[in-house]
């Protein structure tokens, strides 16, 4: 893809968040490799995994080779930059809006969930990943983590529902996906009253953070004989208050250990409706801001060419300049005060069902 000047390059941020390299101390760790039996890839200084460990933004090699610019309709020799994880690329696209990265948590809404969050000291938070050092934002420290099913726990349990099929018909005859529709049935409704009795826990692929139980499953308490339209909204908005409950539970963990936020940088597909952030706002306290674009992961990775052209400083520099904030969603006090009896049968249910699994 690029013309290369020595030995081929690694990103930090792939090497740091999924294998075992030390980016603060700019080495690998071979003890895993060798108790799991694995000890060859860390022979010759790591030379199967990746001898040259790059931070992300930096130039790779002379650009873009000939058939590849061709391919791209770009130049020749335009700068190809070390990338990111696509949804490290997100947070980079999202968390700089406010001229700083550490009041923002980033929010990834989409099949799952990832959260971002950056410290200019290293945080450790039981049940969330890291801290990983220039994983994200370089020179700065990452938590990573978030829910195993967020978009895909809404579509699986509102398919449970009678009229889900009913449901889906008239959704594509309107042009929009089921979750949409249903959002745009609420109208100025008050969302706690119509979720009045129902609580979910939508862990269907277990718990991610903070719990960190893969085992863990969904639980749907308070359903009745209904089979109707507003049954349905009523199961998919509860759906998102316990996603809601869920992120609470991730931010208070990573404040209690240091690593606290002023608001929430939402983006992917599933946040983009504004009773979705309205109700995220809601169900952790936190304001929640959507980026100006469309396509955060897309801006991020502009920001890291931005770089490797030579065009943006540092990262925080493209950050300030290339990331603007859109609508930013307050929560509603009073909403806020109706969710807190809700959140703390959330948790209730949690704990039953960590213990019904046995």
């Amino acid at each position: 893809t690029w013309k290369a000047s020595g030995d081929l390059a690694r990103s930090v941020c792939t090497v740091t968040c999924k294998w075992t390299y030390l980016a603060h101390e700019n080495r690998w760790d071979a003890s895993y490799f060798e108790k799991v039996g694995l000890g060859d890839l860390s022979r010759d200084d790591f030379f199967r995994i990746g001898s040259r460990v790059v931070p992300a933004g930096t130039a790779l090699g002379h650009g873009l080779t000939a058939e590849a610019a061709e391919s791209m309709g770009l130049p020749e020799g335009t700068p190809v930059s070390a990338g990111l994880i696509d949804a490290h690329a997100g947070g980079l696209g999202t968390v700089g809006t406010a001229g700083d990265p550490t009041r923002d948590l980033g929010y990834v809404f989409g099949t799952s969930s990832c959260t971002m969050t950056t410290t200019a000291e290293p945080a450790f938070v039981p049940g969330v990943w890291g801290p990983y050092h220039s994983a994200m934002v370089p020179g700065m420290w990452l938590n990573e983590g978030g829910q195993s099913a967020a978009g895909a726990a809404v579509d699986q349990l509102i398919d449970h529902h009678p009229f889900a099929p009913e449901a889906h018909r008239q959704a594509k005859a309107a042009g929009q996906s089921l979750p949409a529709w249903l959002a745009d049935r609420v109208g100025g409704r008050d969302v706690t009253q119509l979720v009045a009795g129902l609580h979910v826990v939508p862990e269907v692929l277990g718990n991610r953070a903070p719990h960190a139980d893969p085992h863990r499953r969904a639980t749907v308490m308070g359903l009745g004989m209904d089979r109707g339209p507003e049954s349905l909204l009523a199961l998919y908005l509860a759906t998102l208050c316990g996603l809601g409950y869920g992120l609470r539970q991730i931010i208070a963990a990573q404040e209690a250990a240091g690593a606290g936020v002023d608001r929430i940088a939402v983006s992917g597909g599933a946040g983009r409706h504004p009773l979705v952030r309205q109700i995220l706002a809601d169900t952790t306290g936190k304001p929640v801001v959507a980026p100006e674009t469309d396509e955060p992961v897309l801006l991020g990775a502009a920001m890291l060419g931005a770089l490797a052209s030579g065009l943006r400083t540092d990262a925080g520099d493209a950050m300030r300049t290339m990331s603007r904030a859109g609508v930013i969603n307050h929560p509603d006090a009073e909403a806020v005060r109706r969710h807190e009896g809700r959140y703390a049968i959330f948790e209730a249910l949690q704990d039953v069902a960590a213990r019904a699994k046995a």
